[in-house]
């Protein structure tokens, strides 16, 4: 039978219209960093790394009796200068880490099979820098936010508001995870986790 992570993790990829407090325990990740425009090729190339090796996974994993759907995207996103607004930095200054979830039993020596793999099928510079991590971000306050990413803002401010009220301070990077297909999806549907990891 095949493993649907979004429903294995439900909790870790769900969220309300409305701010809310969520804690996240550790999960395993594919992930890969870079620098750059979000609609730039850098940004494309390192998606399409990403899922070479997750795909790759997946395959081997299937061979071996052990299928699963490749999970939804996500991105953490932050700036060099922490002062600054992140939305009033240009975009070729922001810095990303995109991840991929996958299940908790791939082990690192299935990671180095299916990065091998992509690497021979793919000849991509990109490939060599996607990485193997647990990530834990613990206690968060997310959001769904529902509409064009260029909307977000007012749902971060939303956040930021509910965070001042509770006496929350930002404990880590902005995190988005991708629900929708941009691809597939008029972009006034889109659905995108909004999470902050917090401290009180």
């Amino acid at each position: 039978m095949k493993q649907d992570l979004t429903k294995t993790f439900k909790q870790y990829y769900t969220a309300t219209s409305e701010p809310a407090l969520a804690t996240m325990e550790k999960g395993l990740f594919l992930t890969i960093t870079g620098q750059g425009d979000p609609n730039g090729a850098g940004f494309a190339d390192a998606t399409a790394a990403l899922y070479s090796v997750a795909y790759g996974i997946k395959f081997n994993s299937k061979q071996k009796g052990h299928d699963f759907t490749v999970s939804k995207l996500e991105g953490f996103w932050w700036v060099d200068d922490v002062t600054t607004d992140p939305l009033k930095v240009p975009r070729d200054q922001w810095h990303y880490e995109l991840a991929i979830r996958i299940p908790d039993e791939i082990t690192r020596q299935q990671f180095s099979e299916a990065l091998l793999g992509a690497e021979k099928k793919k000849k991509s510079s990109e490939i060599r820098k996607v990485d193997y991590k647990e990530i834990a971000e613990g206690l968060c306050v997310q959001l769904l936010h529902t509409g064009a990413y260029s909307e977000e803002p007012a749902s971060l401010k939303k956040m930021d508001d509910f965070m001042h009220q509770h006496g929350l301070k930002m404990n880590g990077r902005h995190h988005e995870i991708y629900l929708s297909d941009f691809r597939k999806t008029a972009p006034e549907k889109l659905k995108t986790i909004l999470r902050h990891p917090v401290s009180r």
